[in-house]
């Protein structure tokens, strides 16, 4: 059964101990790529490292290409409930919030696959 991840270093150890890291990589990457907004983790982009370059993307795309990170949390299917839950008063405490939701997202998705 899925068992929602509480935060970003939870579900990133979770996909290493599962051995399916390198699936949510691939899986960031196509979705990404999907948005037109291309982003490149290789296999040895370390989950902090991740996590940094996810939040910093999405802190760029919120702050100059808004209607791009839009159409990501469309392609990627975030929950628009959840980000409408968001306190958007600090974008770089907004990216943060974000990047977790998009990886939950991305997270879920690579989990069931990998299960069914």
């Amino acid at each position: 059964m899925f068992i929602a991840p509480i935060n970003t270093d939870q579900l990133l150890s979770e996909a290493e101990k599962e051995n399916l890291y390198l699936k949510l990589i691939e899986q960031i990457n196509k979705d990404f790529n999907l948005a037109n907004e291309p982003v490149d983790f290789h296999s040895s982009t370390t989950p902090d490292e991740l996590k940094i370059q996810l939040h910093e993307k999405i802190y760029r795309l919120i702050q100059y290409k808004f209607a791009e990170y839009l159409n990501l949390l469309y392609i990627i299917d975030v929950p628009e409930d959840q980000v409408k839950k968001l306190d958007g008063s600090d974008i770089s405490e907004l990216s943060g919030q974000v990047a977790f939701l998009v990886l939950k997202r991305e997270w879920m998705k690579v989990w069931f696959r990998n299960r069914y």
